[in-house]
This record gives C-alpha cells, sequence and structure tokens, in this order.
C-alpha cells in the first residue's frame, strides 16, 4: 500500500480514499459514483488533508458535483472536512451522529493530548441536514448505498456503514480498525463486540475499514475474530481490575496485550478501559480523564501525524 493517502479503486465507480498509516485523526474515506452523480462517505480532520481528498474525487468523477456526503459517525477525522463539501452538498448522517457533532470541542478547544497538536484550518462545524434512525438509502445516479445502524451503541451512539449491494462493497466506519487498535471509548465494548456478527452478516466482498487497508472479504472474518479478542480482552482486564479496586490505569498498567502489543495506538486500552468500567458501574465516563491517563500511560502526549 502506498505510504501516501490515496484513492484505491475497489470496484466499478466505488473507491476507497485510505491514509496510512491509519493511526491517530489518519482515517478513511470513500467516494461512491455513476459518471454524474457522486456520494461521498465520510471527509477528513484537516483543511490540508479534505482538500487532497476532494481533488482525488474530482480527478476520478470528472469533476461531477458531489450531491450527497455520509458521515458514518460523530468523529472529527471523518467530519470536520464536512465544512468544505459545496453548500449544494446533502449531509446524511444517523441522528445521534448529528447530535454528538453538534456538540463536539474538540475543535475549537483541541485539548493538549496530542503531539503535535493538530492543525485543523477549518473553524466551523458543519453537521448533517438529513438524518435517519435505523436505515435509509440514497443514490448515485442508479447506485443504491444503504446506510445501516446496528440499534445499538458500539464505536459511538451513532454508527453507520454504508453497504453498496450491488458490489458488495461495505464501509464500515469505525467499526473496523484494521492493524490498528481498535478505539470505543465513546461508544460501548459490548455493543462493539456485538457488532461484529452483525458486520459478518453483509457477506461483503470488499470491506473499507474505518482507518487501515482496504481488505477483501475472504480476510474479513480473521479482522472480525481479532477484534472479538481486543474487545473480550478489555472487558476481561476491567473485570480483574475492578475486583482489585484498580484504576483503569492501573489495570492498563497490568495488562499483556499479546498480540496487540505492536499496533499503532497501543495507548487506546486505557481510554477503552476506562469505557469498560463505566458500562461495568452504571457510571458516567469522564473523557478528558481517560485522555489523561492515556497520556500517563504513554509517557507523554499521544503521536499523532496529521
Amino acid at each position: 500500500m502506498s505510504e501516501t493517502p490515496a484513492l484505491h479503486e475497489v470496484a466499478s465507480g466505488i473507491h476507497a480514499w485510505v491514509q496510512p498509516d491509519g493511526s491517530w485523526w489518519l482515517n478513511n474515506a470513500g467516494v461512491i459514483h455513476d459518471g454524474s452523480s457522486v456520494v461521498l462517505v465520510d471527509t477528513c480532520a484537516t483543511r490540508h488533508r479534505t482538500s487532497r481528498f476532494l481533488e482525488a474525487v474530482a480527478e476520478v468523477t470528472n469533476g461531477a458535483s458531489v450531491d450527497i456526503a455520509v458521515n458514518t459517525h460523530l468523529h472529527g477525522d471523518h467530519t470536520y472536512g464536512n465544512a468544505l463539501l459545496p453548500s449544494s452538498t446533502t449531509i446524511v448522517s444517523h441522528r445521534l451522529t448529528r447530535d454528538g457533532l453538534l456538540a463536539d470541542f474538540i475543535l475549537k478547544n483541541t485539548p493538549p493530548v496530542w503531539s503535535p497538536a493538530p492543525d485543523w484550518e477549518i473553524s466551523e462545524i458543519r453537521a448533517a441536514t438529513v438524518t435517519f434512525g435505523s436505515s435509509m438509502t440514497v443514490y448515485a445516479g442508479e447506485i443504491a448505498v444503504s446506510l445501516e445502524h446496528p440499534g445499538y451503541s458500539a464505536h459511538t451512539p451513532g454508527d453507520a456503514v454504508a453497504w453498496v449491494p450491488s458490489a458488495k462493497v461495505l464501509f464500515t466506519g469505525d467499526l473496523i480498525f484494521h492493524k490498528v487498535t481498535p478505539l470505543v471509548f465513546m461508544g460501548s465494548v459490548s455493543g462493539a463486540l456485538r457488532s461484529l456478527e452483525w458486520l459478518r452478516g453483509f457477506s461483503a466482498a470488499h470491506v473499507v475499514p474505518g482507518h487501515g487497508p482496504v481488505l477483501d472479504g475472504s480476510a474479513f472474518g480473521e479482522v472480525l475474530d481479532s477484534h472479538a479478542r481486543y474487545y473480550k480482552m478489555v472487558q476481561a482486564t476491567a473485570a480483574a481490575g475492578l475486583d482489585r479496586g484498580w484504576t483503569p490505569l492501573e489495570a492498563a498498567k497490568d495488562c499483556d496485550l499479546g498480540e496487540f502489543a505492536d499496533l499503532p495506538d497501543a495507548e487506546r486500552i486505557v481510554l477503552n478501559l476506562h469505557r469498560a468500567y463505566a458500562e461495568a458501574t452504571n457510571t458516567e465516563m469522564d473523557l478528558l480523564a481517560s485522555l489523561t491517563d492515556a497520556m500517563t500511560y504513554n509517557g507523554g502526549p499521544l503521536a499523532c501525524a496529521l
């Protein structure tokens, strides 16, 4: 895979924008087009990176107008670039993604968590003006794109996949991190685990994860199994930590990450444990406290390659 962001043709009229190495803020996005009508799946975190994505989209679509942009969830790496889309573009998301994005504080008040600090060059949030609950279908010309919510919180409360049944292409959003540590601290560990079988049910021939390399359907099963092992490790570590009266940070320091130790963003174990503790004790999670603990675990700010 190229070490620079690039569009990869997944099927006829369907491309994935892949930003190596998929670590903090380096998301994947996509474009679906029929030669005249264009549907985007997500944007990018910064003006610079979104502009590169939109330039590549214009090249493969011969400058066709972007009619619809779908947001798979609320996080800024997939949504901040909405602000650069033409005013004529309709933005679509799950209703909880719209709500969450309108409550975003990171764009304007970025906490000192990442190094180098992200340079957004974007000043305003642009959220969806069309929302859905369980599902809806949008079209790039005659190409149907089915937007589906699993029915529960997973990576975030408002996750949506974009499924192109005619080509069996599945854009998973951040329900899947391929060769990158999964992150569920703003969602649900148990829901993320549950979502894996739901994703398996699409029987996709091609899978575009939220972060990391594109997958053939034949490899998807093992990626799903790997995610399941990770989430079960988080749950077991949280249960043991609670038994011992440990904090999430103490439990993380004691956790043997095993097969996941060398993945980018390994410090997410702390964030995911904060979520697992909150679920197990039915309490609210302190987002900023979890990020502070992740920096402590990491020995400093989290690496950011924006």
